[in-house]
């Protein structure tokens, strides 16, 4: 708050100054910073220079300093201090304490390891979608990425870009800027270069000559000096972290999370109490305890889940798919609607211009011409229509007329487009001084503005008959496909500037009928989403008519269509039901576009948005995953989260596959473990009200933990049975309880059998024969423990490792559902590695001791008969939740 504070009383002295007065490092010149002050300001230790935070050190701090590498050196202190310090000379030991920090730098190394390669692969996709800013340096123009920019950059801008940081404006030509991103307001605002001289206002905001980062360029261009940039700018922190009003994905970590922690606020308190009390020891109590808690918790959670993420990532860069935000692969594998607008999407980018012609129909060059001198000289962002308009100067022997046109008119000013308006002015003249204000848009906007026609060079009032021809003639053209186009001018006498409130009284000419073909595609594509249970939803502001005529020839149900100026009319329980139900919706405003989507979002959907104009915009930040392509404005770019390098929904559809695969292997790791750790644990709560010993020590538990996380780093790696991914699946934790209800004491039940075969037959026949209860010998009292330990410790371990075959996949594993390679060899040597352990010299240091070779068939039998069960309750409860594992 002190930083935005400081950051307005800095703007707004750079508003009533020249920048070369606001402060010394912002001098500029008309060569612009040289590269030595470029990394001069880089290193500066400045207040209003950011400092990058992803570097490796942090990256470090994070793979060590987690709660699970707390809780390590937190039990090696204790340890320390209990087989240590506290200990006569004869009996200290540090074994316990070295251990605990080995598996410490263990863990931290293989996240470390993880978020390197995820980091390393994200920074390769990025520099595909970099957003690169023009900027001179050095009297030379260069592009350089946006977050490279420091204060005193001499800035270029121009339609359809995102302003990239603070700036002074030095230069401007007809600029205008939409600052909804930051103020909330929609209407169009004009900006200039000129020295603010008037009173002072309640917010930089509203200075004419200050620009903000995060506003879009609508038109006209512009040149800036940069004040601030990054999160150091007026609005960036606020913009930068919450350019999305919800996060899908943080939600459902949040909410799987919760999951858990209500599972370990119940158990571990009674593990502690049970222990402490049969036990008599409440410090050995309290450190079991600690380790149940984290024994509960998935602790290798955010490194699975990194590593699911970037392999997905890199897997849809190779199918034209560029991720920027690694979160929204769960968007893909969640998202049950997928909001796109027409054109471009469904049609061809590009338009062709049909016919040109008077109010009757009738062929009209003039039209035409006024048509090419409104498309030629607006400043805004080209678009297909004004793209098609002047493809005309490219047909034969057209060339020198059409240069000859635009030599004879000059622009003067210009009203750029909006989507209230849906209509752009330009005003021009020619060699005689004669002025002339030229509209074009959409036609019922255009014909609000208009009172007179011109028809075979007569100006004539429009009479209620002339119009009711007028909107035959153009619903015919709008029932055949066709996009049609209103053209108006009126004679002005100006100072050279307009207004909105200029166009009125306008002279209609006549209109532009264009063709907006389907793509071959689309309806292939569409039907592969509705395969996919994706709902296609087609959001445009193209009128009902060309919209429906478009929908109805790839495939979509138009059977509900609905208008923009219907959807106001709509009361709150009556646009919810529309808006579910509604397959189309035309004519629509960008923030209508919002509106549908936020709806859809209160309905409970997962919604994708893909758009590529800047009317799309505010809709791409809307939704949960924002979508858009590498052709599209930078503002698009910039807000999307996926970019596409091909506008094909084919290629969407492979995205959707690939997202949907990540997303099942992330809910394996997740679901397989926290059911196993509970089942665990509520062993633990069982043996700990019984047994007169713990039946496993913490770190031998801890270490358990470790092991079998390590192995889970190999499930972004494994394969995913296709009914998994033929249907969106949420991302939350709403029925990760009743799987952990449903398997956590299937392992329980196979413990505590391996508990009474542990306690009355293995310890007591390596023992003398005798119970825990007639034994005196403290060697073998301890000897019974260390037997019982490493029993418990292999039959968790077997346990844990086999079943991610069988909770892998809904089907019958190896037979019906194969893992990949990679998933069976490391599972297989993680049976054999870590039963080994138990032999070495490292298992007498951790408790463990080798057993006989009658356990391990004891085991063997064990574990079959729990996977063999484990399946069968597992058809039952997809059978009975019609839920997939």
């Amino acid at each position: 708050m002190e930083q935005q504070t400081e950051s307005k009383k800095f703007l707004i002295q750079a508003a009533w100054k020249e920048v070369s007065e606001v402060y010394t490092f912002l001098e500029t010149s008309e060569q612009g910073l040289s590269i030595k002050q470029v990394e001069e300001r880089r290193k500066r230790d400045n207040p209003l220079l950011e400092k990058r935070e992803d570097t490796i050190w942090y990256r470090i701090r994070r793979a060590f300093l987690n709660p699970f590498t707390g809780v390590l050196i937190f039990l090696a202190g204790i340890s320390f201090l209990t087989n240590h310090w506290m200990q006569a000379d004869e009996q200290r030991n540090l074994y316990s304490s070295f251990i605990l920090l080995i598996m410490v730098f263990v863990s931290g190394g293989i996240r470390l390891i993880q978020e390197m390669k995820s980091h390393h692969a994200s920074e390769e996709m990025e520099r595909l979608i970099h957003t690169n800013v023009k900027v001179k340096r050095g009297g030379v123009l260069l592009e350089v990425a946006a977050e490279e920019l420091v204060p005193g950059d001499c800035v270029y801008v121009m339609p359809g870009s995102r302003i990239p940081a603070d700036l002074r404006l030095t230069n401007t030509q007809d600029l205008f800027l939409s600052q909804a991103a930051v103020s909330g307001e929609s209407a169009i605002v004009e900006k200039n270069s000129r020295k603010y001289e008037g009173e002072i206002q309640r917010s930089p905001i509203y200075y004419p000559n200050l620009v903000f980062m995060g506003t879009t360029v609508i038109s006209g261009k512009g040149e800036g000096v940069v004040l601030a940039s990054g999160r150091n700018t007026l609005y960036g922190k606020s913009y930068m972290e919450g350019i999305r009003s919800s996060d899908g994905f943080e939600k459902g970590a949040n909410s799987i999370a919760r999951v858990m922690l209500k599972f370990m606020f119940v158990l571990v308190p009674i593990v502690f109490v049970v222990s402490g009390i049969t036990k008599g020891n409440w410090l050995e109590a309290f450190l079991f305890a600690v380790s149940v808690a984290v024994g509960l918790m998935p602790e290798m959670l955010p490194m699975v889940i990194t590593a699911c993420l970037a392999k997905g990532s890199l897997q849809l860069s190779k199918k034209k798919t560029l991720i920027k935000n690694m979160n929204s692969m769960q968007g893909f594998g969640s998202m049950d609607v997928l909001c796109i607008d027409k054109t471009g999407t469904i049609t061809n980018e590009t338009m062709i211009l049909e016919y040109y012609m008077d109010i009757l129909g009738n062929d009209s060059k003039m039209v035409l011409n006024y048509a090419y001198l409104n498309s030629f000289y607006h400043s805004g962002i080209r678009n297909p229509i004004d793209e098609a308009v002047l493809k005309c100067s490219e047909m034969p022997d057209k060339q020198d007329y059409y240069e000859t046109l635009t030599e004879t008119y000059q622009k003067k000013d210009e009203i750029p487009f909006d989507y209230e308006r849906k209509c752009v002015s330009v005003l021009i003249e020619d060699q005689k001084g004669r002025q002339e204000l030229v509209l074009k848009g959409e036609p019922d906007a255009v014909l609000k503005c208009c009172d007179r026609v011109e028809y075979q060079n007569q100006i004539l009032p429009i009479q209620d008959d002339a119009k009711k021809n007028m909107d035959e003639i153009i619903g015919e053209m709008l029932e055949d496909g066709m996009k049609v186009i209103a053209v108006a001018k009126k004679e002005m006498i100006t100072t050279g500037e307009i207004t909105c409130a200029d166009e009125n009284h306008m002279i209609l000419l006549g209109y532009l009928t264009f063709f907006d073909a389907p793509k071959k595609s689309a309806k292939e594509a569409i039907k592969k989403l509705r395969d996919l249970e994706v709902r296609t939803k087609i959001l445009t502001g193209d009128r009902k008519d060309v919209a429906l005529s478009v929908c109805q020839r790839v495939g979509v149900n138009c059977s509900r269509i609905l208008t923009g100026q219907e959807i106001e009319n709509l009361e709150e329980s009556q646009l919810q039901t529309a808006v579910e139900y509604g397959e189309v919706f035309a004519e629509l405003t960008p923030n209508q576009k919002v509106e549908i989507i936020q709806v859809l979002r209160e309905n409970g959907h997962t919604v994708g948005f893909l758009g590529d104009g800047l009317n799309d915009v505010p809709a791409i930040c809307e939704a949960d995953v924002g979508i858009s392509v590498d052709t599209a404005v930078d503002a698009a770019k910039d807000a999307a989260d996926v970019v596409l390098l091909d506008k094909d929904l084919n290629v969407l559809e492979e995205g959707i596959l690939e997202g949907r695969k990540t997303f099942i292997n992330m809910s394996k790791y997740i679901r397989i473990t926290a059911s196993s750790n509970f089942g665990n644990i509520f062993s633990i709560v069982c043996a700990s009200a019984f047994l007169p010993f713990l039946p496993m020590t913490a770190i031998q538990l801890l270490l358990l933990n470790l092991l079998y996380d390590t192995l889970c780093i190999v499930l972004p790696w494994d394969l995913v049975d296709p009914e998994d991914y033929r249907k969106p699946r949420e991302w939350s934790g709403k029925t990760l309880g009743r799987f952990m209800r449903w398997f956590g004491p299937i392992s329980s039940a196979f413990d505590i059998l391996t508990f009474l075969f542990l306690y009355f037959i293995l310890c007591p026949s390596v023992c003398g024969g005798v119970t825990f209860d007639g034994l005196s010998d403290p060697a073998m009292i301890a000897r019974y423990i260390t037997v019982f330990q490493t029993g418990w410790f292999l039959e968790s371990m077997w346990s844990q490792i086999l079943i991610l075959q069988m909770l892998r996949t809904a089907k019958i594993p190896f037979i019906q559902s194969r893992p990949s390679k990679s998933v069976v060899i490391i599972t297989a040597l993680g049976v054999v590695v870590f039963s080994g352990i138990t032999m070495l010299p490292l298992g007498t240091i951790l408790g463990l001791t080798t057993l006989p070779a009658g356990y391990f068939v004891f085991l063997f039998v064990v574990v079959l008969v729990y996977m063999f069960l484990t399946n069968r309750i597992k058809r039952r409860y997809v059978k009975q939740y019609h839920e997939l594992i």
